[in-house]
């Protein structure tokens, strides 16, 4: 389960503020719902994604015995 700021609160964030895990968290829900969406949360999505790759991606560098390689949001 995600606990977060909500979109809501992100929209009046500029996206480089936002952490990883809600970067992670609102692809993957966008990403699921990419059929319906209309043109604004196209343009949401897609700056979502822009942001990730401005970052080179959302895999952790190493892992540990506490974590693994990708990003978790839960």
């Amino acid at each position: 389960m995600y606990v977060g700021r909500d979109m809501t609160e992100l929209t009046m964030v500029s996206k480089s503020d936002w952490r990883d895990s809600e970067l992670a968290f609102f692809h993957h829900s966008l990403q699921q719902m990419v059929p319906y969406l209309n043109v604004e949360g196209q343009s949401i999505h897609r700056s979502i994604i822009q942001e990730i790759e401005a970052r080179g991606g959302l895999k952790r560098g190493e892992a540990d015995y506490t974590h693994g390689t990708r990003v978790t949001y839960d």
